[in-house]
């Protein structure tokens, strides 16, 4: 009996061992956990401004030294409060090790706030200065938005005084009434809200880009029209993911009329957006595999050859005007310096912006916050005009400049055709 009841005892008490046993394993791998994401998020920080560092020593289009962004770290620290105690970094590991100690006595939001902006004020600081810059989720979809055309906080048939959907017959009687009253007021004002009506008005009434704004709140970036006998007149506003559609539909539907061989190609005031299709772009003008533009990327050009054929409906036209201005940028400059060094078209106007930047977004692994995901646009590349040299702080020049008072006699020489250069002063 007294056997059995030890027996009973020695159980119990061993699975109270054993009990005892897994929680103290439990106890040990949770407070090892629990050790290692303390460790994590004191090191996150440092991991995030290392991942940072290593994105720009990678795709920043300069070959910067360790050397100098290290000196961009520590004016940047220093201008924040960060009271470095040494007078330059000897490398990047002595820099993080800075970063740990700064960050070591304040909590989580002053450290988000510190780090964010060391790190931004370093990446706007890249050159070209203020291109570059550490986009928070809400800007990275703005420029997203920008990119495809889309404003969010704009909307076409508000301005005519219509609801969302009107059709394109009620879209031109508002517009017909509004341009109406409008015309009686020569407030410049006016002149602005007439400038905004028309554009709804143009958008609104021709299916293809009513059926893109309808869907997807995207706005057109071509607008075309027959401007004089024998003149096509077509702007280009901007680079986007539907331009190169835009582009061929605008020319096919003008392929039977025989009556048009000459085309003022407007890129005035286009802001430039989606590089890459600049290739395809140039192609309809140049045939496919021309040597197209070069991008210039840590010391080496990187050839880029046009992608597409020439457009059959485009080959008419054998006078062509390329109007440029200030405003002028980024891919549109591309294409304006193309087709100059192709002399496809005379190029008109002033010197354009001079913005030869290429950017990117690059995501980043790490995030020092929960509350937000941030990512690096960073300048990838530049790009270079018809001689080879930056676009960047430069522009394109153009080949009949309108400040010369004898601008229309230039033009005249290229083309002799009066009614073309007449047209093209009043455009101008």
């Amino acid at each position: 009996m007294s056997k059995i009841v030890t027996q009973k005892l020695s159980g119990k008490l061993l699975v109270l061992v054993i009990v005892f046993a897994i929680g103290l394993g439990l106890g040990r791998e949770y407070s090892t956990r629990n050790s290692a994401i303390q460790q994590t998020e004191k090191d996150t920080p440092k991991v995030f401004v290392s991942e940072i560092y290593d994105k720009i020593k990678e795709n920043y289009w300069n070959n910067i030294s360790d050397g100098e962004l290290l000196d961009l770290f520590k004016i940047s620290m220093d201008k924040n409060g960060g009271n470095v105690a040494v007078a330059k970094f000897e490398n990047k590991d002595k820099f993080l090790a800075a970063v740990d100690k700064i960050t070591a006595g304040m909590n989580e939001e002053q450290k988000n706030r510190f780090i964010i902006t060391v790190a931004g004020s370093v990446i706007s600081s890249l050159a070209p200065a203020g291109r570059s810059g550490l986009y928070t989720q809400k800007q990275e979809e703005q420029l997203k938005n920008t990119v495809s055309n889309i404003n969010p906080e704009k909307d076409l048939y508000k301005d005519l005084g219509l609801a969302k959907g009107a059709s394109g017959a009620a879209v031109a009687e508002a517009y017909q009434k509004k341009a109406a009253e409008l015309s009686l007021d020569k407030s410049p004002e006016a002149k602005e809200k007439l400038k905004t009506i028309t554009y709804a008005k143009d958008t609104l009434t021709q299916k293809d880009t009513k059926e893109r704004y309808d869907t997807n709140q995207v706005e057109p970036t071509l607008f075309n029209k027959v401007i004089a006998p024998g003149i096509l007149y077509v702007q280009f506003k901007k680079f986007s993911p539907t331009s190169l559609d835009e582009f061929q539909k605008a020319f096919e539907s003008y392929k039977d009329n025989p009556g048009l061989n000459a085309l003022i190609f407007d890129l005035r005031g286009n802001i430039g957006g989606a590089i890459d299709a600049t290739a395809y772009f140039l192609g309809f003008f140049l045939g496919k595999g021309q040597y197209a533009f070069d991008f210039y990327h840590k010391g080496e050009y990187l050839p880029f050859k046009t992608a597409t054929d020439k457009l059959p409906s485009l080959t008419k036209y054998k006078q062509v005007v390329v109007l440029v201005d200030q405003n002028s940028q980024s891919s549109a400059e591309m294409m304006a310096a193309a087709l100059k060094k192709y002399h496809v078209g005379v190029v008109v106007g002033v010197p354009t912006k001079g913005w030869g930047t290429v950017e990117r977004v690059f995501p980043l692994v790490t995030q020092i916050s929960k509350k937000e995901k941030y990512s690096i646009f960073l300048v990838h590349s530049i790009t270079l005009r018809d001689d080879n040299l930056p676009i960047e702080g430069r522009g394109v020049d153009p080949d009949v400049k309108i400040t010369d008072s004898n601008w229309t006699t230039q033009l005249l020489l290229y083309f002799n055709n009066p009614t073309l250069v007449e047209t093209v002063k009043s455009v101008l």
